[in-house]
């Protein structure tokens, strides 16, 4: 009879937006397959190579480590998007803000451009680069930030 049984949870609670479950499974899987193909142009003895160089002095150590912890932030905040939490779309967009700062400022030179940077001749050309490689990500905050259905379910809870 526990089948016709009502249930102890009075509160419903909304269902989560199609636009919120992409945005959220557009993170996991940009940043899978980032690391993917990473690995694919570098191959293993590359990837070594890469943190190797990566370990040399502390301050390029600190910045590898702040990538990865960055990397590992922005898929807490995919999980935490499902949940309805309002705090993870800001966070994420935080994430982001700071990542192109970074890659703006290491490939003008303010930074260690050999590990992260991005290459180009000018400024604007940099530039383009920068936006056209952030362009998944800003689809994926005008999906959190844009729609009437985003912007409400993150106000219910």
């Amino acid at each position: 009879m526990r089948f016709f049984s009502k249930t102890a949870n009075t509160h419903a609670r909304p269902n989560v937006p199609v636009l919120v479950q992409v945005a959220a499974l557009a993170i996991i899987m940009i940043r899978a397959l980032d690391v993917l193909m990473i690995l694919g142009l570098l191959g293993p003895q590359g990837m070594m190579e890469f943190v190797h160089r990566s370990v040399q002095t502390w301050a390029l150590t600190l910045v590898f480590l702040a990538s990865l912890v960055l990397v590992f932030v922005e898929i807490w905040c995919a999980f935490s998007l499902i949940k309805g939490r309002n705090w993870s779309r800001w966070l994420y967009l935080s994430t982001q803000v700071i990542a192109a700062v970074y890659l703006w400022a290491a490939s003008l030179g303010y930074g260690y451009p050999e590990l992260f940077s991005i290459p180009g001749e000018s400024k604007r050309e940099i530039l383009r680069s920068l936006v056209m490689q952030k362009l998944p990500d800003m689809l994926v905050l005008c999906l959190l930030f844009v729609p009437a259905a985003s912007r409400r379910f993150f106000r219910l809870h």
